[in-house]
């Protein structure tokens, strides 16, 4: 870590900290942790299931961000041990519990990702096995004595299940224990977490008091962001999700597709735009002197080059200004070869522009299919020899040839 720096005051620090927060507990516990002039040891946990971050995570990363630029340490937690678990919150089944190999591989892949955002010189990264991983039963068992039962069926999840008669695992009840034991071990001044984890986070409130080791963590919750339908909340199982590491190409169509609405959002808890920069753009909007699309475009170009870098963003536009307002196809088509007779359902999805067949009839379906630049109707169609474009959409291109 590098020297101690010197700090803004509290109460401004306290003001860059609020800017899209959902919920803090509490801010006067926060303020005097500010006020103590040190760096504070700020914690967030991610559980490696999937391999992929996105944007929806950058949401919590992006504040931790904050907190690295007026001086604090980060403690980026990868969550090796608690992801073979599977964090209960929000679910109504027991999750089936990752492997080693899944887990571990996920957390390499994180590993490379969350520098995209944070500074690594100012990162500690550590993983829970190391000291959940050792915990004798004596201790797991004193780990366990210190909640009952009665307060773990307070949270919605499990009373929902409890009442429905769905089971829940008794090591699922073990999840908010280790998540707050983190907490302990790590000696954290405050914890980020998302809307939907808050039992978890204060949990590790809890035990840091009961256990003694150092005084309770201020809890900051971030909200859930919304996807790109701007209903559910982001997530790549959904498909409304936007990857930091997918093509420029792609991140920058994505936001582009956002609605006016959630743009707002979006610059809220994405951009690094201050408020009042933000609050200038929208009253722009208002009275007419900046048009929608092109207050977007800016958004794009920004969460685009953070990730890729200003020449790949530069090029995702030009693109994108070719394809969708030109008329232009683009430059970067992959090429299929297939034989004679196959059908388009199963030519569009071995060229992936569709999951699967049935993704692919729904397309034709909608009228999002065009050969050759013609619309699809008959998804029974079957191809003939020669060269075709085929697109789903306004994103996805296939160049596919057909030979005997």
């Amino acid at each position: 870590m590098t020297d101690t720096p010197n700090f803004l005051p509290a109460e401004e620090q306290l003001k860059l900290i609020q800017r899209g927060t959902h919920e803090i507990i509490s801010e006067d516990d926060l303020l005097k942790k500010l006020k103590l002039n040190r760096p504070l040891r700020i914690k967030a946990g991610f559980d490696p299931t999937a391999p992929d971050l996105h944007f929806g995570h950058t949401v919590l990363i992006n504040k931790l961000k904050t907190f690295q630029d007026l001086g604090h340490e980060v403690l980026f937690l990868i969550g090796d041990y608690t992801a073979k678990i599977g964090d209960p919150s929000g679910k109504n089944t027991t999750r089936p519990p990752l492997s080693n190999e899944q887990v571990l591989e996920n957390a390499q892949t994180y590993k490379e990702q969350v520098f995209k955002v944070l500074d690594p010189t100012k990162t500690d990264i550590v993983f829970n096995a190391e000291w959940l991983g050792v915990l004798t039963p004596y201790e797991m068992i004193e780990l366990a004595s210190r909640q009952t039962v009665a307060r773990m069926l307070e949270r919605d999840d499990f009373d929902k299940r409890f009442k429905s008669g769905s089971p829940i695992s008794i090591y699922e009840f073990l999840y908010p224990l280790f998540q707050g034991y983190d907490s302990v071990h790590l000696k954290s001044d405050i914890e980020i977490g998302g809307s939907d984890q808050k039992f978890n986070l204060l949990m590790g409130r809890h035990l840091q008091a009961s256990y003694g080791v150092c005084k309770e963590q201020a809890v900051l919750m971030m909200p859930i962001l919304e996807g790109l339908d701007g209903i559910q909340k982001m997530s790549k199982s959904l498909g409304n999700y936007v990857g930091i590491n997918e093509e420029a190409k792609d991140i920058y169509a994505k936001i582009l597709s956002v609605s006016d609405e959630l743009m707002w959002r979006y610059y809220e808890l994405l951009s690094k735009k201050s408020l009042a920069e933000i609050a200038e753009l929208k009253n722009g909007v208002a009275d007419g002197s900046k048009h929608p699309k092109k207050v977007k475009e800016e958004l794009a170009l920004e969460l685009t080059a953070r990730y890729k870098g200003e020449e790949a963003a530069k090029g995702a536009k030009e693109e994108f200004d070719n394809v969708f307002s030109k008329n232009e196809l683009p430059t970067d088509i992959a090429e299929f070869c297939m034989s004679e007779g196959i059908g388009l359902l199963d030519a569009m999805r071995e060229s992936a522009v569709a999951a699967t067949n049935s993704e692919a009839r729904r397309a034709v379906e909608a009228g999002s299919v065009k050969i050759n630049g013609e619309k699809v109707t008959d998804f029974k169609l079957s191809f003939e020899c020669g060269e075709y474009i085929v697109q789903v959409g306004k994103r996805k291109f296939a160049k596919i040839k057909v030979t005997k």
